[in-house]
């Protein structure tokens, strides 16, 4: 009798007291805007150049430009570029859109390029080609570095950063002691 007592309870207990330990899949809202036009949240794509150096693009956001075309635009893009020393570069702007078929980007809102060693490019917008490692700007450029700082109405950069042009009228302001050999 209290074998049969005992059965009972256990069976009769969980129906009592249900715990609902199952696991449960639901639906999110999904607005109409957002089933049309879907997004990838941080994105990552990963590249060669024609010089067999890796570069990778990420971002917040990422949505086709349109259906069938190789464009993405971009939210908080940033390019990391390897070059040939081992040094690299990196590209950072508010939005982007960057086109996978020609390897090139363009950025635009607070675009700003970093190399490593310390020189700094800011503008507001600028055309990138990841696969020669070239970019150039028609706006205002202001940088500075360890020589010092510098303004101009435009720029272009080759090779990577090996080489920077800086267009229009352009001003230079170097630093003492750059350059000055600490013995």
């Amino acid at each position: 009798m209290v074998a049969v007592l005992l059965i009972v309870i256990v069976v009769v207990w969980p129906q009592l007291k249900p715990t609902d330990s199952r696991i449960r899949i639901g639906f999110g809202s999904v607005n109409a805007r957002e089933a049309m036009d879907p997004g990838m949240i941080n994105p990552r794509y990963f590249g060669i150049d024609e010089g067999n150096l890796p570069y990778s693009i990420t971002a917040d956001l990422a949505k086709n430009v349109t259906k069938n075309s190789g464009e993405v635009e971009l939210e908080m893009p940033k390019a990391d570029l390897t070059l040939k020393d081992g040094s690299w570069l990196v590209l950072t702007a508010q939005n982007g859109v960057y086109d996978r078929e020609a390897k090139a980007m363009l950025l635009n809102g607070e675009v700003n390029l970093f190399h490593d060693s310390g020189y700094e490019i800011r503008t507001e917008k600028a055309v990138i080609d990841l696969d020669v490692g070239e970019a150039s700007g028609t706006l205002p450029v202001v940088g500075h570095g360890p020589f010092g700082e510098l303004r101009s109405e435009g720029f272009q950069l080759k090779d990577k950063g090996a080489t920077v042009f800086f267009s229009g009228k352009a001003k230079l302001t170097i630093f003492p002691g750059f350059g000055a050999s600490t013995q």
